[in-house]
């Protein structure tokens, strides 16, 4: 942690800086705070409307925008963040560039350890905010690896991953849920049947989940698990020591149950297979023009699978899912057939699957 400086002096410098820290982080919220939400047209016979909150609109193009602002706000009220505090993060990369966003904003340095995996062009956005990556061959390692960076640069580690829950106000403050709710509130459905999300802090399903007891809604919440994460195998078997070898669909699904992860708050755990994601992104932009990443689509096959129980039961309603970012973050993985035929992904099969559920 920064040093407070010497005597009073010192103490009012660093309590003025923090001060106008927080003041240019929540101006952030107050340009950005709110998202658009999609209609994705179903067929209406079906009686059940589908809606797709767009998060990719934030200024660094994704869902964990709404992360990384309350991170920053969290341990800038802490204290743990001061003048001149290096900023240290372990991200799958998403997480990265919106930290390195606000850490820019506060003129602070930023290190972001990630995967050497995660796609190039994420890479790329990070330094572009500034911050600096550094790579590590396992995943895994990247929670060890960024504690050591923060301790040998005297910086703060985020630890996004057990802190998500925390800084994040599940009762309102214009988080997300309350978001979906109120720009739900004049549809035909105001309140969603199922919510869907994917996990990869845990902090969004944790939020989500809350915020509808705290509200004391009907709203059920399915969280989607993309191959190799370990969420679903604990959720099934309230098992916290779960293991997998890892999501490739970067932003969801990690090789352990991530500790803001909240199993009580989930009403169900639907696995995903990689090339269901891939098809649900594909179909994404044949019905509605909008190019998203595959986390976006493993959401998709989510919402259709929940909508199709719906159909089964005669239920009439609404669900929400999330578009989490933009696809051009991913032209040279998820949206490359030589990278989906190198990984042995192949989405057609999915891909005509749900087309033909859509038109029955």
């Amino acid at each position: 942690m920064a040093s407070d400086g010497d005597g009073a002096g010192g103490v009012d410098a660093r309590r003025a800086w923090v001060h106008e820290a927080i003041r240019r982080v929540e101006a952030d919220a107050n340009r950005s705070a709110d998202t658009h939400l999609h209609v994705l047209p179903l067929p209406p016979a079906w009686g059940v409307d589908l809606y797709l909150k767009d998060e990719s609109v934030h200024p660094t193009g994704s869902l964990k925008h709404r992360l990384a602002r309350s991170l920053f706000l969290y341990f800038l009220a802490n204290g743990d963040i001061g003048p001149g505090t290096t900023v240290v993060e372990a991200s799958s990369g998403s997480t990265a560039v919106s930290e390195a966003h606000f850490a820019r904003m506060l003129d602070l340095p930023f290190v972001a350890v990630v995967p050497a995996s995660t796609s190039r062009e994420k890479l790329a956005l990070i330094e572009r905010e500034g911050g600096r990556c550094h790579l590590v061959a396992d995943p895994c390692d990247i929670y060890d690896e960024a504690e050591r960076v923060a301790a040998e640069t005297g910086g703060h580690f985020m630890d996004q991953f057990s802190h998500a829950t925390l800084a994040t106000d599940w009762r309102g403050n214009n988080n997300i849920a309350q978001s979906i709710f109120e720009q739900m509130a004049l549809e035909r459905h105001p309140v969603p049947s199922w919510i869907v999300v994917g996990a990869g802090t845990g902090g969004t399903s944790a939020t989500i989940g809350r915020y509808c007891r705290y509200r004391r809604l009907a709203t059920r919440l399915a969280v989607v698990d993309p191959e190799g994460s370990a969420f679903a195998e604990a959720w099934r078997t309230g098992d916290r020591s779960a293991t997998g070898p890892g999501s490739r669909i970067e932003g969801i699904g990690r090789p352990r149950v991530e500790p803001s992860f909240v199993p009580s708050v989930v009403d169900e755990v639907l696995p995903v297979p990689d090339a269901a994601s891939i098809a649900g992104m594909q179909l994404l932009e044949e019905l509605s023009g909008i190019r998203a990443g595959a986390s976006t689509g493993t959401n998709l096959v989510g919402a259709l699978t929940v909508v199709g129980r719906m159909l089964a039961a005669g239920e009439r309603g609404s669900v929400v899912t999330l578009i989490c970012d933009g696809g051009d973050r991913y032209g040279g993985t998820y949206r490359n057939p030589a990278w989906l035929a190198a990984q042995g992904i192949d989405p057609a099969a999915e891909l005509a699957r749900m087309r033909a559920a859509l038109a029955s």
